[in-house]
């Protein structure tokens, strides 16, 4: 990860009010994710901000859900408070996320979407079997009981995200200690070709700018039609859909002379929201660079300031998932992937959660819209607005 480029990029990111769908359940579940999303990409970039940030808030919350229905007591009230999902009722939460999943996964078929989640216990351990079945019937989780001594334990379930994200995120576990008992993992795989592709002709090396002032040769694709569009207070913003255009990767562009830093003071879901309502479609001629970018984090600090600490201590509740209250959080680790080129974006995530045992206005003018310095990148689901990836770009790679 270098510095300077910072890639957000999120599928569904916002603006869950302006569907007709907005009351139904899974949009409701759909704008706390996003409200989730966004928490965790404000804590991930104050720890490092002249760096690249990449992640899937679908998949971080699904995750942690999916442990949420093991959770009780003050534990549960904590979960459901980070998650933003505390005004829904557990029933609810589980209904909606089935249904949120059966939206996305059939929205469009030019996209190629796949998500799953699995649950992998320690033989020997008794979980639940109320808790094993909600994730089963409404998260369609795989659950599996493996001997955790095993060296080859790790590589099973290593080897299952990596099936589920076409390998191109190849493992999650580094290792398994003899406290676990528990991974509940979730893998998201997106790939859309765009509405209109970029002519690999017109792609052409050209300087972009960093934090530090350097600059630093990337191919920048180029285009010319008509974009969903929105000029708002020292920045642009552009919308380029895939498929049919159910999935639209956002970018938001600072001005040259304002900063990723300024436009990022105050960024949170409801001021987001404001901004999507104001695109219209709008000619423009635009560059944007060819790029691929990883990251990985572990996010149990995030987590916790945000809410959630006594979910990762010996005084945790999870006695939905068995009798004995001895279980806790020990580990939230997540990886994720992008790269947009002349065809499209593929991008995949994978979400593990270890558990171990106690012992805005329309302008009228063409616009010119060169992604040439750091800048804010979405990849959204239009009718639900939910967010599949999230992150921010300082420094591409080619």
């Amino acid at each position: 990860m270098q510095k300077s480029l910072i890639l957000i990029s999120i599928i569904s990111i916002c603006v869950v009010a302006v569907f007709a769908n907005q009351n139904k359940i899974e949009a409701r579940l759909a704008a706390a994710n996003n409200r989730f999303g966004f928490s965790i990409f404000n804590q991930l970039r104050n720890r490092n901000e002249d760096k690249n940030l990449f992640f899937s808030p679908l998949s971080i919350s699904q995750a942690l859900t999916m442990a949420y229905n093991g959770a009780a007591g003050e534990t549960r009230q904590a979960m459901a408070q980070t998650l933003k999902i505390d005004e829904m009722s557990p029933d609810e939460v589980n209904q909606a996320s089935a249904d949120l999943m059966k939206l996305l996964l059939s929205s469009d078929p030019k996209i190629e979407l796949a998500i799953a989640n699995s649950l992998w216990a320690r033989q020997g351990v008794k979980f639940r079997e109320d808790f094993l079945d909600r994730n089963r019937r409404f998260f369609n989780a795989e659950i599996a009981s493996l001997n955790f001594s095993d060296p080859q334990a790790k590589t099973i379930i290593n080897n299952w995200v990596s099936n589920s994200t076409k390998g191109k995120i190849p493992t999650i576990i580094d290792q398994i200690d003899s406290q676990k008992v528990l991974f509940l993992i979730n893998a998201i795989y997106f790939k859309g070709h765009w509405q209109k592709q970029f002519d690999k002709s017109l792609t052409k090396n050209e300087p972009f700018h960093l934090l530090s002032g350097a600059q630093k040769q990337m191919p920048m694709m180029k285009q010319s039609g008509s974009y969903l569009y929105n000029r708002g207070d020292k920045f642009q913003a552009i919308g380029l859909p895939y498929g049919q255009g159910s999935t639209t990767l956002i970018i938001f562009l600072p001005d040259q002379n304002s900063s990723l830093k300024e436009f990022l003071k105050g960024f949170n879901y409801d001021r987001c929201e404001e901004w999507m309502k104001g695109f219209r479609s709008t000619p423009g001629d635009i560059k944007i660079p060819r790029f691929k970018m990883d990251y990985e984090s572990t996010l149990n600090d995030a987590l916790k300031v945000l809410g959630m600490s006594v979910a990762f201590s010996t005084h945790a509740d999870f006695s939905g998932m068995r009798d004995q209250r001895d279980l806790f959080i020990s580990e939230v680790k997540h990886k994720a992937i992008v790269e947009v080129n002349e065809e499209g974006t593929e991008a995949s995530a994978a979400t593990s959660v270890g558990i171990s045992v106690t012992s805005i206005r329309l302008p009228q003018e063409r616009f010119t819209f060169i992604a040439d310095r750091p800048f804010l990148m979405a990849i959204r689901h239009q009718q639900t607005g939910a967010i599949l990836f999230m992150g921010v770009v300082v420094d591409p790679k080619a």
